[in-house]
């Protein structure tokens, strides 16, 4: 199977050769593929079953995140006889690495947290704590990005495949 690149460059080859509006296409196509790639990765980020429990332990925040860090819109650069589009898949969360990419967890104190009911909790004056960590010393990744980036890919391709066969018709 030939790489994503090479893919690609036959295709606007071929969309060159069809007479079409290349830089037009491509600022499109690279413009779709991300705006999808931001909501895979979204939706791919947890808290992502619906289940927000407990005081100041999970927002959802982080999602939100890739559509507000995230550049969609193309930025068009002109250089060395190429003209290249460039946008943007990110999460400026400080701990978004350690859940896309895993982390590993040592059994740690937690001043101020208490157990309520099945919730942990901050104490409301701070007082208490716990010892917290899991019988895993490693907490898998979620993957979010390379899922968006792989949807990112396979949208180009199709909605270049697409426009090939419109330009032939």
């Amino acid at each position: 199977m030939s790489s994503f690149g090479s893919q690609i460059r036959k295709r606007i080859g071929e969309l060159y050769k069809a007479g079409q509006d290349v830089p037009g296409i491509l600022e499109a196509v690279a413009e779709g593929a991300t705006i999808e790639a931001v909501r895979v990765a979204g939706e791919n980020t947890p808290p992502n079953d619906g289940t927000l429990a407990g005081t100041n332990t999970r927002s959802g925040q982080m999602a939100e995140h890739w559509a507000t860090d995230s550049v969609t819109t193309p930025v068009i650069t002109e250089g060395a006889g190429a003209r290249t589009y460039t946008t943007e898949l990110n999460n400026n969360m400080q701990y978004a690495s350690y859940v896309n990419d895993g982390h590993r967890m040592d059994k740690h104190f937690v001043p101020g947290l208490i157990i309520n009911g099945n919730l942990l909790e901050e104490s409301p004056d701070g007082s208490g704590g716990l010892v917290v960590g899991t019988k895993t010393t490693f907490v898998k990744g979620k993957y979010m990005k390379e899922k968006a980036v792989g949807k990112y890919r396979s949208v180009v391709r199709k909605e270049l495949e697409k426009r090939v066969k419109e330009a032939f018709r």
